[in-house]
């Protein structure tokens, strides 16, 4: 050993010298200058502030009721006295018609919008669309003959963890900000921002008001939309945990918007549950991935194309898929009218399906109903699933049943916690199938007590009034 030590030290020595040897000292300025201001000076025009307003009516005192009350302070009290909140964001002009893409949480429940350009040109801007869901908005800006800088959208799909990244933005109201990074994490599912989780995780600096803005890579291309950060404590300040939706979702929702208005995805008629380190094995598969399929809507595209319960969906159109939320994510990604082609593992053997993409379908018939009346659901709005309200409602399943779509505050319903997305499955030990089923039980006026079967989320619960 003390013979192989200083052999190993000169070999490491030579290396050195080598390598002392090869390097030569920087014949110009442009050897030694490292910028990204090339590509800042290329999309920068495109990324544009976003500022909203909205006036919000304050109540007038309750007390104007009492005469003593108004003798005393007149009218002073009965006059409402209007609030403007502010907020802002960024956005990303992507045609260049004026049409700007945002997150949806930028503009939500604004009164008027405003758009300022990186050289400080301002316009007034409309909602074209909106799409909750995926917390993206499309708006659109009249610069008349005025031309207008885009951001060309690139391909999501293609980056890859460590691919340098810039994020462009407005945070806190400075201004145009670029900072850099590097994609920490691609398919981010489980961070519970939106219903399509498939999140960019990026280390590059974003901070409130970045959101809507661009994450680009160093071509140029728009990669993904700034949309939220992991930020603890009362700061809120960036720790380096970004997250930013795909350009391939953007894609997806500007298609729809701009097509017509309203976003409207492909149903696949399957859902399933991750594979787990305990299960794929007995699965044949090759490691823990993919969706095992534990249920196939009867008529559905997935069980037309031969989809069935036990089969282990593991890509879609060649992109892998790990859990359901990145199932969804790349289904969501595609156009109605099309096919996708899913790579299925079945008793150790890999299929390809080809699956037509329709829209849910609106039946049966939902007959949604409001509530009143003196029983423990006065105050909900109820409905018949079926696979269009399930997407419209964000739910995983579109089984048959009667869900709560809405419940307002202050009734009965809200007071004995009842929720949107609840599925009401028994009423004292009855099952109760349809809307109509459910009012001829609410009806009943022999009725005293009332034990509720309700199915949320995956649990089963069971509330009892009265009696």
């Amino acid at each position: 050993m003390s013979i192989l030590r200083p052999l190993k030290i000169l070999a490491v020595s030579l290396a050195f010298a080598g390598l002392a040897q090869a390097q030569t000292v920087p014949q110009s300025r442009e050897q030694v200058q490292m910028s990204f201001s090339p590509v800042v000076k290329q999309v920068a025009p495109a990324v544009v502030n976003i500022y909203t307003r909205k006036v919000v009516h304050a109540v007038a005192s309750p007390f104007m009721n009492d005469p003593i009350f108004r003798q005393f302070f007149g009218g002073r009290l009965g006059v409402p006295q209007d609030r403007v909140q502010r907020s802002l964001g960024s956005g990303v002009l992507v045609k260049a018609d004026g049409t700007v893409v945002t997150n949806y949480h930028v503009i939500k429940d604004s009164d008027e919008i405003t758009v300022v350009l990186s050289d400080r040109r301002e316009f007034e801007a409309t909602i074209v669309g909106s799409d909750e869901r995926t917390d993206l908005a499309v708006l659109k800006i009249d610069a008349g003959t005025q031309p207008l800088p885009v951001l060309n959208i690139g391909d999501s799909d293609g980056l890859e963890v460590g691919d340098m990244v810039l994020a462009l933005g407005n945070p806190f109201g400075v201004g145009q900000t670029v900072t850099m990074g590097i994609v920490s994490a691609v398919a981010r599912s489980a961070v519970g921002l939106s219903n399509y989780q498939s999140f960019i995780q990026t280390d590059a600096a974003i901070n409130p008001g970045n959101s809507g803005g661009a994450l680009v890579d160093l071509h140029g291309n728009l990669v993904g939309i700034n949309s939220s950060i992991i930020a603890p404590g009362e700061g809120g300040g960036s720790v380096g945990i970004g997250f930013a939706i795909p350009a391939a979702m953007v894609k997806a929702v500007l298609a729809n918007i701009t097509n017509g208005g309203k976003v409207q995805r492909p149903w696949l008629g399957g859902d399933g549950q991750a594979v787990t380190s305990e299960m794929f094995q007995s699965l044949k598969l090759s490691r823990p991935m993919g969706v095992l399929i534990n249920s196939v809507h009867a008529g559905g595209p997935a069980a037309q194309a031969g989809l069935k319960v036990g089969d282990v969906v593991v890509a879609v159109n060649g992109r892998e898929v790990e859990d359901p939320e990145a199932l969804r994510f790349r289904i969501a990604t595609l156009a109605v009218g099309g096919t996708a082609q899913l790579s299925v593992v079945r008793a150790g053997e890999t299929k390809t399906l080809s699956v037509k993409l329709t829209p849910p379908p609106d039946s049966p018939a939902r007959d949604t109903s409001n509530l009143a009346g003196r029983t423990p659901f006065t105050g909900a709005t109820v409905a018949n699933m079926n696979p269009a309200l399930a997407e419209e409602l964000g739910l995983e399943s579109a089984d048959p049943g009667i869900t709560v779509v809405k419940i307002l505050p202050g009734t009965i319903a809200a007071r004995l916690q009842f929720q949107p997305g609840d599925m009401i499955l028994r009423i004292n030990n009855k099952p109760v199938a349809t809307v109509a089923d459910l009012k001829a039980m609410l009806d009943d006026k022999t009725i005293k007590s009332w034990a509720i079967t309700l199915r949320r989320g995956g649990e089963t619960l069971t509330v009892t009034i009265g009696g």
